[in-house]
């Protein structure tokens, strides 16, 4: 079993489609460290992203010694997806987030990255939503501001 430390990207993305039951399907186990949270937070309390239940979701506090590693991370990037990143490095977890440069940095620490989009293609192999309603999920995503390159979850679909 991976766990995945989800960033605040995917949990936005996921707030705001009201669906985060939905990110919980789609993976083992997730966690996220304590400063995604308070992102979150910061982001409902200031009206871009709606309120949803996120009370299963396990929250995690680094240790000292990924803390260390989370301060080097942040000289390039910002505190929750560097936590994310020491967080699931430290522990040989997977990191969610979409964010260009915390992927591109993640992956240079040899750490497994996904995001939204290989949650929702999770959601879609496991059978917990149609591709279809794959889809329609990605394009309400895409209207309250994800960018994403694709239209469609079938331009992902290997099985095609």
């Amino acid at each position: 079993m991976i766990t995945a430390v989800v960033d605040n990207t995917v949990l936005s993305n996921f707030a705001h489609v009201e669906r985060p039951a939905l990110l919980r399907a789609a993976f083992d186990s997730l966690v996220a460290p304590r400063a995604v949270m308070n992102e979150l937070a910061d982001g409902v309390r200031l009206g871009r992203v709606p309120a949803v239940d996120w009370t299963w979701l396990r929250i995690i506090d680094l240790t000292t010694e990924e803390q260390s590693k989370a301060e080097v991370f942040k000289q390039m990037l910002g505190r929750g997806e560097a936590e994310c990143i020491a967080l699931a490095h430290a522990r040989k977890w997977m990191v969610l987030t979409d964010d260009r440069d915390a992927r591109e940095a993640a992956r240079e620490a040899g750490v497994l990255v996904s995001g939204t989009l290989g949650a929702l293609m999770n959601l879609v192999r496991s059978e917990n939503v149609t591709l279809d309603e794959g889809d329609t999920l990605l394009a309400d995503m895409k209207q309250r501001g994800y960018r994403c390159p694709i239209t469609s979850l079938k331009e992902l679909d290997d099985e095609q």
